[in-house]
Protein backbone atom coordinates (compact mmCIF):
# COMPACT_ATOMS: atom_id res chain seq x y z
CA UNK A 1 0.00 0.00 0.00
CA UNK A 2 2.84 2.35 0.88
CA UNK A 3 4.46 1.69 -2.49
CA UNK A 4 1.13 2.46 -4.21
CA UNK A 5 0.88 5.80 -2.40
CA UNK A 6 4.51 6.52 -3.21
CA UNK A 7 3.89 5.75 -6.90
CA UNK A 8 0.90 8.11 -6.94
CA UNK A 9 2.95 10.87 -5.32
CA UNK A 10 5.73 10.40 -7.87
CA UNK A 11 3.17 10.39 -10.70
CA UNK A 12 1.43 13.57 -9.53
CA UNK A 13 4.77 15.24 -8.90
CA UNK A 14 5.92 14.37 -12.41
CA UNK A 15 2.71 15.72 -13.93
CA UNK A 16 2.95 18.94 -11.86
CA UNK A 17 6.63 19.37 -12.80
CA UNK A 18 5.82 18.78 -16.47
CA UNK A 19 2.95 21.29 -16.40
CA UNK A 20 5.16 23.84 -14.65
CA UNK A 21 7.97 23.44 -17.20
CA UNK A 22 5.48 23.66 -20.08
CA UNK A 23 3.94 26.81 -18.60
CA UNK A 24 7.36 28.37 -18.27
CA UNK A 25 8.46 27.55 -21.79
CA UNK A 26 5.27 28.55 -23.61
CA UNK A 27 6.31 31.25 -26.12
CA UNK A 28 3.46 33.53 -25.03
CA UNK A 29 4.88 33.54 -21.47
CA UNK A 30 8.33 34.54 -22.73
CA UNK A 31 9.72 37.84 -23.99
CA UNK A 32 11.43 36.38 -27.11
CA UNK A 33 12.24 39.50 -29.12
CA UNK A 34 11.65 43.22 -29.43
CA UNK A 35 8.56 44.07 -27.34
CA UNK A 36 7.99 40.46 -26.33
CA UNK A 37 5.76 37.80 -27.80
CA UNK A 38 4.58 38.82 -31.31
CA UNK A 39 5.91 42.33 -30.55
CA UNK A 40 2.74 42.87 -28.52
CA UNK A 41 4.42 44.55 -25.56
CA UNK A 42 2.05 42.64 -23.25
CA UNK A 43 2.50 40.05 -20.51
CA UNK A 44 -0.39 39.67 -18.07
CA UNK A 45 -0.37 37.75 -14.77
CA UNK A 46 3.20 38.96 -14.19
CA UNK A 47 2.59 40.12 -10.60
CA UNK A 48 4.69 43.27 -10.89
CA UNK A 49 5.14 45.58 -7.90
CA UNK A 50 2.75 48.51 -7.56
CA UNK A 51 5.76 50.80 -7.36
CA UNK A 52 9.53 50.76 -6.90
CA UNK A 53 12.25 53.17 -5.81
CA UNK A 54 15.81 53.08 -7.16
CA UNK A 55 17.08 55.64 -4.66
CA UNK A 56 15.95 53.55 -1.69
CA UNK A 57 16.29 50.22 -3.54
CA UNK A 58 12.68 49.36 -2.74
CA UNK A 59 11.36 46.55 -4.98
CA UNK A 60 14.61 46.55 -6.94
CA UNK A 61 15.83 42.98 -7.50
CA UNK A 62 19.14 43.99 -9.03
CA UNK A 63 20.96 46.68 -11.00
CA UNK A 64 24.00 45.96 -13.18
CA UNK A 65 26.16 48.15 -15.37
CA UNK A 66 26.33 47.34 -19.09
CA UNK A 67 29.47 48.68 -20.81
CA UNK A 68 29.31 50.44 -24.17
CA UNK A 69 26.12 51.69 -25.78
CA UNK A 70 23.09 49.89 -27.12
CA UNK A 71 19.43 50.57 -27.80
CA UNK A 72 18.44 46.91 -27.87
CA UNK A 73 15.67 46.00 -25.45
CA UNK A 74 16.09 43.08 -23.03
CA UNK A 75 14.96 39.71 -24.40
CA UNK A 76 14.06 36.89 -21.99
CA UNK A 77 13.57 33.14 -22.22
CA UNK A 78 13.00 31.33 -18.90
CA UNK A 79 15.82 32.45 -16.61
CA UNK A 80 18.09 33.85 -19.33
CA UNK A 81 18.11 37.50 -20.37
CA UNK A 82 19.88 38.67 -23.53
CA UNK A 83 21.16 42.15 -24.36
CA UNK A 84 23.57 43.55 -26.94
CA UNK A 85 26.05 46.40 -26.84
CA UNK A 86 28.83 47.98 -28.88
CA UNK A 87 31.92 48.95 -26.89
CA UNK A 88 34.56 51.55 -27.75
CA UNK A 89 36.78 53.56 -25.45
CA UNK A 90 36.69 56.51 -27.87
CA UNK A 91 32.96 56.54 -28.67
CA UNK A 92 31.87 57.73 -25.25
CA UNK A 93 29.67 60.76 -25.90
CA UNK A 94 26.51 58.80 -25.10
CA UNK A 95 23.05 59.71 -26.33
CA UNK A 96 21.82 63.20 -27.04
CA UNK A 97 18.28 63.34 -25.62
CA UNK A 98 15.65 65.94 -26.45
CA UNK A 99 13.68 67.10 -29.47
CA UNK A 100 15.96 68.58 -32.11
CA UNK A 101 16.52 68.50 -35.86
CA UNK A 102 20.20 67.54 -36.02
CA UNK A 103 20.56 64.82 -38.66
CA UNK A 104 24.38 64.68 -38.70
CA UNK A 105 25.95 61.42 -37.52
CA UNK A 106 28.39 61.17 -34.61
CA UNK A 107 31.92 61.76 -35.86
CA UNK A 108 33.63 58.62 -34.65
CA UNK A 109 35.70 56.01 -36.48
CA UNK A 110 37.12 54.06 -33.56
CA UNK A 111 37.29 50.28 -33.23
CA UNK A 112 34.21 48.75 -31.58
CA UNK A 113 33.36 45.34 -30.16
CA UNK A 114 29.82 44.10 -30.85
CA UNK A 115 28.77 41.90 -27.95
CA UNK A 116 25.92 39.62 -26.93
CA UNK A 117 25.42 39.19 -23.17
CA UNK A 118 23.48 36.38 -21.51
CA UNK A 119 22.48 37.33 -17.96
CA UNK A 120 20.67 35.44 -15.20
CA UNK A 121 17.38 37.34 -14.97
CA UNK A 122 16.93 36.41 -11.31
CA UNK A 123 20.29 37.68 -10.08
CA UNK A 124 21.71 39.98 -12.76
CA UNK A 125 24.87 37.88 -12.91
CA UNK A 126 26.61 37.25 -16.22
CA UNK A 127 26.18 33.73 -17.62
CA UNK A 128 28.18 34.29 -20.82
CA UNK A 129 29.29 37.03 -23.18
CA UNK A 130 30.38 36.76 -26.78
CA UNK A 131 32.10 39.17 -29.14
CA UNK A 132 30.33 38.82 -32.48
CA UNK A 133 32.48 41.29 -34.38
CA UNK A 134 35.39 43.68 -33.81
CA UNK A 135 36.36 46.55 -36.09
CA UNK A 136 35.54 50.06 -37.24
CA UNK A 137 31.79 50.49 -37.78
CA UNK A 138 30.82 50.41 -41.44
CA UNK A 139 28.05 52.94 -40.76
CA UNK A 140 28.04 55.94 -38.44
CA UNK A 141 25.33 56.47 -35.85
CA UNK A 142 22.77 59.21 -35.14
CA UNK A 143 23.23 61.10 -31.82
CA UNK A 144 20.16 59.19 -30.53
CA UNK A 145 21.39 55.92 -32.03
CA UNK A 146 24.08 53.33 -31.27
CA UNK A 147 25.89 50.58 -33.16
CA UNK A 148 23.80 47.97 -31.29
CA UNK A 149 20.19 49.04 -31.82
CA UNK A 150 18.53 45.74 -32.64
CA UNK A 151 17.16 43.38 -30.01
CA UNK A 152 18.06 39.71 -30.33
CA UNK A 153 15.46 37.05 -31.16
CA UNK A 154 15.26 33.71 -29.38
CA UNK A 155 13.00 30.65 -29.39
CA UNK A 156 14.59 28.95 -26.39
CA UNK A 157 17.00 26.99 -28.60
CA UNK A 158 18.74 29.68 -30.61
CA UNK A 159 19.69 33.32 -30.05
CA UNK A 160 20.10 35.54 -33.12
CA UNK A 161 21.76 38.96 -33.09
CA UNK A 162 21.65 41.21 -36.14
CA UNK A 163 24.26 43.97 -36.20
CA UNK A 164 23.44 45.32 -39.66
CA UNK A 165 26.56 45.81 -41.80
CA UNK A 166 28.60 43.87 -39.22
CA UNK A 167 26.56 40.73 -39.79
CA UNK A 168 23.98 38.25 -38.54
CA UNK A 169 25.03 35.82 -35.78
CA UNK A 170 23.26 32.74 -34.42
CA UNK A 171 24.21 31.18 -31.06
CA UNK A 172 22.82 28.31 -29.06
CA UNK A 173 21.59 29.00 -25.52
CA UNK A 174 25.05 28.19 -24.15
CA UNK A 175 26.70 30.85 -26.29
CA UNK A 176 28.22 28.61 -28.97
CA UNK A 177 28.32 30.32 -32.39
CA UNK A 178 26.41 28.09 -34.83
CA UNK A 179 26.47 30.20 -38.00
CA UNK A 180 26.86 33.75 -39.24
CA UNK A 181 26.14 35.75 -42.39
CA UNK A 182 27.33 39.00 -43.91
CA UNK A 183 25.19 41.17 -46.18
CA UNK A 184 27.88 43.70 -46.94
CA UNK A 185 27.22 47.39 -46.42
CA UNK A 186 23.60 48.04 -45.39
CA UNK A 187 23.17 51.77 -45.93
CA UNK A 188 20.86 52.88 -43.13
CA UNK A 189 20.71 56.56 -43.99
CA UNK A 190 18.17 59.36 -44.37
CA UNK A 191 17.02 58.91 -47.97
CA UNK A 192 17.12 62.66 -48.68
CA UNK A 193 20.62 63.20 -47.24
CA UNK A 194 22.86 60.22 -47.90
CA UNK A 195 25.57 61.50 -45.54
CA UNK A 196 23.08 61.28 -42.65
CA UNK A 197 24.12 57.80 -41.49
CA UNK A 198 21.92 56.62 -38.61
CA UNK A 199 22.83 52.89 -38.22
CA UNK A 200 20.73 49.77 -38.61
CA UNK A 201 17.81 49.08 -36.25
CA UNK A 202 15.49 46.37 -37.61
CA UNK A 203 15.39 43.49 -35.13
CA UNK A 204 15.10 39.87 -36.31
CA UNK A 205 12.17 37.64 -35.36
CA UNK A 206 11.88 33.84 -35.06
CA UNK A 207 8.65 31.98 -35.75
CA UNK A 208 8.23 28.19 -36.03
CA UNK A 209 11.94 27.65 -36.62
CA UNK A 210 12.20 30.38 -39.27
CA UNK A 211 14.22 33.56 -38.88
CA UNK A 212 12.83 36.67 -40.61
CA UNK A 213 14.82 39.84 -41.26
CA UNK A 214 13.71 43.14 -42.81
CA UNK A 215 16.41 45.20 -44.52
CA UNK A 216 15.06 48.47 -45.84
CA UNK A 217 18.18 50.38 -46.85
CA UNK A 218 19.34 52.85 -49.50
CA UNK A 219 20.19 50.16 -52.06
CA UNK A 220 18.69 46.70 -52.62
CA UNK A 221 16.09 46.56 -49.83
CA UNK A 222 14.73 43.08 -49.07
CA UNK A 223 12.91 40.79 -46.66
CA UNK A 224 14.29 37.28 -46.17
CA UNK A 225 13.70 34.02 -44.31
CA UNK A 226 16.30 31.55 -43.00
CA UNK A 227 16.25 28.19 -41.27
CA UNK A 228 17.26 29.31 -37.79
CA UNK A 229 19.00 25.99 -37.08
CA UNK A 230 21.30 26.01 -40.11
CA UNK A 231 21.20 29.53 -41.55
CA UNK A 232 19.99 28.17 -44.91
CA UNK A 233 18.15 30.79 -46.95
CA UNK A 234 14.54 29.78 -47.51
CA UNK A 235 13.52 32.81 -49.56
CA UNK A 236 14.49 36.40 -50.23
CA UNK A 237 12.17 39.03 -51.71
CA UNK A 238 13.35 42.39 -53.02
CA UNK A 239 11.55 45.55 -51.90
CA UNK A 240 11.23 48.97 -53.51
CA UNK A 241 11.59 50.95 -50.30
CA UNK A 242 13.36 53.88 -48.67
CA UNK A 243 15.68 53.19 -45.72
CA UNK A 244 13.67 52.26 -42.64
CA UNK A 245 14.15 50.95 -39.13
CA UNK A 246 11.10 48.69 -38.69
CA UNK A 247 10.96 45.23 -37.13
CA UNK A 248 8.66 42.74 -38.94
CA UNK A 249 5.80 40.83 -37.36
CA UNK A 250 3.67 37.72 -38.00
CA UNK A 251 -0.06 37.50 -38.65
CA UNK A 252 -2.45 34.63 -39.37
CA UNK A 253 -5.38 34.59 -41.80
CA UNK A 254 -7.57 31.59 -42.60
CA UNK A 255 -5.01 29.26 -41.03
CA UNK A 256 -2.08 30.58 -43.11
CA UNK A 257 0.89 32.49 -41.78
CA UNK A 258 2.12 35.79 -43.21
CA UNK A 259 4.81 38.38 -42.54
CA UNK A 260 3.76 42.01 -42.00
CA UNK A 261 6.20 44.83 -42.80
CA UNK A 262 5.77 48.51 -42.11
CA UNK A 263 6.99 50.90 -44.78
CA UNK A 264 6.43 54.10 -46.72
CA UNK A 265 6.62 53.16 -50.39
CA UNK A 266 6.03 49.48 -49.69
CA UNK A 267 4.08 48.57 -46.57
CA UNK A 268 2.86 45.01 -47.08
CA UNK A 269 2.19 41.38 -46.31
CA UNK A 270 4.21 38.38 -47.50
CA UNK A 271 3.60 34.64 -47.56
CA UNK A 272 5.55 33.12 -44.67
CA UNK A 273 6.39 29.95 -46.65
CA UNK A 274 7.41 31.47 -49.98
CA UNK A 275 8.05 35.20 -49.52
CA UNK A 276 5.45 36.02 -52.19
CA UNK A 277 3.93 39.47 -51.81
CA UNK A 278 0.24 39.19 -50.83
CA UNK A 279 -0.71 42.85 -50.48
CA UNK A 280 0.96 46.24 -50.51
CA UNK A 281 0.21 49.91 -49.96
CA UNK A 282 2.09 53.18 -49.99
CA UNK A 283 1.79 56.36 -47.94
CA UNK A 284 2.49 57.48 -44.41
CA UNK A 285 5.57 58.82 -42.70
CA UNK A 286 8.55 58.66 -45.05
CA UNK A 287 11.00 57.53 -42.34
CA UNK A 288 9.38 54.32 -41.16
CA UNK A 289 10.28 53.00 -37.69
CA UNK A 290 7.34 51.48 -35.71
CA UNK A 291 6.65 47.74 -35.72
CA UNK A 292 3.16 46.61 -36.83
CA UNK A 293 0.99 45.02 -34.12
CA UNK A 294 -1.70 42.41 -34.67
CA UNK A 295 -5.14 41.75 -33.19
CA UNK A 296 -8.90 41.77 -33.92
CA UNK A 297 -8.16 40.29 -37.38
CA UNK A 298 -6.27 43.48 -38.19
CA UNK A 299 -2.69 44.69 -38.52
CA UNK A 300 -2.13 48.12 -36.97
CA UNK A 301 0.48 50.41 -38.53
CA UNK A 302 1.95 53.61 -37.12
CA UNK A 303 4.21 56.18 -38.79
CA UNK A 304 4.97 59.88 -38.90
CA UNK A 305 7.50 61.94 -40.80
CA UNK A 306 7.22 64.57 -43.47
CA UNK A 307 3.69 65.62 -44.35
CA UNK A 308 1.91 62.50 -43.14
CA UNK A 309 1.35 60.80 -39.77
CA UNK A 310 -1.33 58.12 -40.15
CA UNK A 311 -2.48 55.21 -38.03
CA UNK A 312 -3.84 52.46 -40.29
CA UNK A 313 -5.84 49.30 -39.49
CA UNK A 314 -5.42 46.75 -42.31
CA UNK A 315 -7.58 43.63 -42.41
CA UNK A 316 -5.64 40.36 -42.27
CA UNK A 317 -7.42 39.10 -45.41
CA UNK A 318 -5.95 41.95 -47.51
CA UNK A 319 -4.76 41.15 -51.05
CA UNK A 320 -3.42 43.24 -53.93
CA UNK A 321 -2.67 46.96 -53.89
CA UNK A 322 -4.76 48.42 -51.08
CA UNK A 323 -3.33 51.96 -51.14
CA UNK A 324 -5.82 54.63 -50.10
CA UNK A 325 -6.92 57.14 -52.70
CA UNK A 326 -6.94 60.87 -52.00
CA UNK A 327 -9.37 61.75 -49.18
CA UNK A 328 -10.06 58.07 -48.45
CA UNK A 329 -9.69 56.75 -44.89
CA UNK A 330 -10.94 53.20 -45.55
CA UNK A 331 -11.54 50.74 -48.35
CA UNK A 332 -12.27 47.04 -48.82
CA UNK A 333 -9.17 45.97 -46.90
CA UNK A 334 -8.45 48.98 -44.69
CA UNK A 335 -10.94 48.95 -41.84
CA UNK A 336 -10.08 52.49 -40.72
CA UNK A 337 -7.28 55.01 -40.76
CA UNK A 338 -6.52 58.34 -39.14
CA UNK A 339 -4.71 60.73 -41.49
CA UNK A 340 -2.94 62.43 -38.57
CA UNK A 341 -1.95 61.43 -35.04
CA UNK A 342 0.58 58.71 -35.75
CA UNK A 343 3.96 58.50 -34.05
CA UNK A 344 7.44 58.73 -35.58
CA UNK A 345 9.19 56.36 -33.18
CA UNK A 346 6.64 54.35 -31.22
CA UNK A 347 5.04 51.01 -31.92
CA UNK A 348 1.37 50.96 -30.98
CA UNK A 349 0.13 49.09 -27.91
CA UNK A 350 -3.01 46.99 -28.39
CA UNK A 351 -4.18 46.10 -24.90
CA UNK A 352 -7.56 44.56 -24.15
CA UNK A 353 -10.13 46.96 -25.66
CA UNK A 354 -7.80 49.89 -26.25
CA UNK A 355 -5.18 50.94 -28.78
CA UNK A 356 -2.57 53.24 -27.22
CA UNK A 357 -0.15 55.55 -28.97
CA UNK A 358 2.66 57.69 -27.58
CA UNK A 359 4.10 60.66 -29.43
CA UNK A 360 7.55 62.17 -29.25
CA UNK A 361 6.31 65.14 -27.17
CA UNK A 362 4.52 62.98 -24.60
CA UNK A 363 1.04 63.09 -26.16
CA UNK A 364 -0.71 59.89 -25.05
CA UNK A 365 -3.68 58.83 -27.13
CA UNK A 366 -6.21 56.07 -26.45
CA UNK A 367 -8.27 54.81 -29.41
CA UNK A 368 -11.02 52.28 -30.00
CA UNK A 369 -9.10 49.57 -31.95
CA UNK A 370 -12.21 48.53 -33.91
CA UNK A 371 -13.17 51.99 -35.19
CA UNK A 372 -10.20 54.31 -34.60
CA UNK A 373 -12.44 56.64 -32.57
CA UNK A 374 -10.50 58.64 -29.97
CA UNK A 375 -11.35 57.69 -26.39
CA UNK A 376 -9.05 60.23 -24.75
CA UNK A 377 -5.97 62.33 -25.38
CA UNK A 378 -3.62 63.17 -22.51
CA UNK A 379 -0.16 64.64 -21.99
CA UNK A 380 2.74 63.00 -20.14
CA UNK A 381 5.59 64.98 -18.60
CA UNK A 382 6.20 68.63 -19.32
CA UNK A 383 8.90 69.37 -21.89
CA UNK A 384 10.43 65.88 -21.93
CA UNK A 385 10.74 63.77 -25.08
CA UNK A 386 9.79 60.13 -25.59
CA UNK A 387 11.25 57.40 -27.80
CA UNK A 388 10.62 54.07 -26.01
CA UNK A 389 7.49 52.15 -27.02
CA UNK A 390 4.91 51.37 -24.30
CA UNK A 391 4.32 47.97 -22.70
CA UNK A 392 1.53 46.61 -20.48
CA UNK A 393 0.83 44.12 -17.71
CA UNK A 394 -2.12 43.41 -15.40
CA UNK A 395 -4.12 46.49 -16.31
CA UNK A 396 -1.21 48.93 -16.25
CA UNK A 397 0.63 50.73 -19.07
CA UNK A 398 4.36 51.46 -18.67
CA UNK A 399 5.96 54.32 -20.61
CA UNK A 400 9.48 55.73 -20.17
CA UNK A 401 10.66 59.16 -21.30
CA UNK A 402 14.18 59.94 -22.47
CA UNK A 403 15.40 61.29 -19.15
CA UNK A 404 14.35 58.04 -17.49
CA UNK A 405 10.97 58.75 -15.86
CA UNK A 406 8.65 55.73 -15.79
CA UNK A 407 4.97 56.62 -16.11
CA UNK A 408 2.50 53.97 -14.92
CA UNK A 409 -1.01 54.49 -16.29
CA UNK A 410 -4.22 52.61 -15.54
CA UNK A 411 -5.78 50.86 -18.54
CA UNK A 412 -9.29 52.17 -19.11
CA UNK A 413 -11.60 54.62 -20.82
CA UNK A 414 -10.21 57.62 -18.94
CA UNK A 415 -6.66 58.76 -18.25
CA UNK A 416 -5.39 57.85 -14.77
CA UNK A 417 -1.71 58.31 -13.94
CA UNK A 418 -0.75 55.95 -11.11
CA UNK A 419 2.94 56.79 -10.62
CA UNK A 420 5.98 58.63 -11.93
CA UNK A 421 9.25 56.89 -11.03
CA UNK A 422 12.76 58.12 -11.90
CA UNK A 423 15.36 55.68 -13.23
CA UNK A 424 18.11 58.30 -12.74
CA UNK A 425 19.57 57.68 -16.20
CA UNK A 426 18.69 58.32 -19.84
CA UNK A 427 16.33 55.68 -21.23
CA UNK A 428 15.37 55.20 -24.88
CA UNK A 429 14.35 51.52 -24.98
CA UNK A 430 11.16 49.59 -24.30
CA UNK A 431 11.31 47.59 -21.05
CA UNK A 432 10.84 43.81 -20.89
CA UNK A 433 8.33 42.04 -18.68
CA UNK A 434 8.77 38.61 -17.15
CA UNK A 435 7.13 36.79 -14.25
CA UNK A 436 7.55 39.02 -11.21
CA UNK A 437 9.80 41.62 -12.86
CA UNK A 438 9.92 44.51 -15.30
CA UNK A 439 13.42 45.16 -16.61
CA UNK A 440 14.62 48.52 -17.93
CA UNK A 441 17.66 49.18 -20.07
CA UNK A 442 19.06 52.67 -19.52
CA UNK A 443 22.13 54.28 -21.06
CA UNK A 444 24.41 52.66 -18.47
CA UNK A 445 22.45 50.00 -16.62
CA UNK A 446 20.01 47.12 -16.60
CA UNK A 447 17.52 47.54 -13.77
CA UNK A 448 15.16 44.76 -12.61
CA UNK A 449 12.16 45.99 -10.62
CA UNK A 450 10.28 43.28 -8.77
CA UNK A 451 9.00 42.24 -5.38
CA UNK A 452 11.83 40.96 -3.19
Amino acid sequence: MKFKHLSLIILFSSVFFSLTINAQTKPERQWPGFRGYMASGVLDNANLPQSFDLNKMINIRWKVEIPGFGLSSPVIWDSKLFITTAISQADNSGFKPGIYGDISPVKDSSVHEWKVYCIDKNTGKMIWDRTSYKGIPKMKRHPKSTHANTSVATDGKYVVAFFGSEGLFCYDMSGNLLWQKSFGLLKSVFFMVKTAEWEFASSPIIYNGVLIIQCDVLENSFVAAYDVKTGKELWKTQRDEYPGWCTPNIYINAGKTYVALNGYKHRGGYDFQTGKEIWKMSGGGDIQIPTPVVGNDMIYFNSAHGRSSPIIAVKTNAVGDISLKDNETSNEYINWSLPRGGSYMHSLLLYKNHLYNVNWNGAFICLDPLTGKEIYNAKLGKTKSFIASPVASDGKIYIVDEVGTVYIIQDGDSFKLLAEIPLNDICMTAPAITDGMIIFRTQKYLVAAGKK
